[in-house]
């Protein structure tokens, strides 16, 4: 596992916005981890993520809990707490959750065909490039 130091100035600057959609703070979380090299407590986390105090530390444990049972992040004991490193990226994030509720849909084929319909050319076109590549 790979690990940067992560120095008290470092900062991450979440998107502007007073509510976050489902799964962004899953996805700001294991941005955090990634740019580090040693593996931070949940409150190191928080203090990363929002120095201004107002997100609540219960909140990141919890995220941070449901991101280790998926396999997300790696976890270790350190005296009375965790510290938490990053196993995956945010894009696999969102691909497991992609995964996850195609898996409950009988009717795939019209999920994607309305998953398709809303994106713009250039991530059509995208697709269809990345569904040309060899596996």
């Amino acid at each position: 596992m790979s690990f940067q130091h992560v120095h008290r100035n470092d900062r991450y600057d979440p998107p502007v916005s007073t509510r976050r959609r489902p799964g962004q703070l899953e996805t700001e979380i294991v941005t955090v981890l990634g740019r580090v090299t040693d593996p931070l407590t949940p409150g190191e986390v928080r203090d990363l993520l929002d120095p201004s105090g107002q997100l609540s530390y219960s909140t990141v444990v919890t995220t941070l809990t449901r991101l280790h049972e998926k396999g997300a992040v790696a976890r270790h004991r350190d005296g009375r707490a965790f510290r938490y490193g990053a196993l995956a990226d945010p894009a696999g994030l969102v691909a497991d959750r992609m995964t996850r509720l195609m898996a409950v849909e009988p009717d795939r084929a019209s999920v994607l065909r309305r998953f398709v319909s809303t994106l713009s050319e250039q991530d059509e076109q995208l697709l269809r490039d990345l569904l040309r590549e060899p596996d």
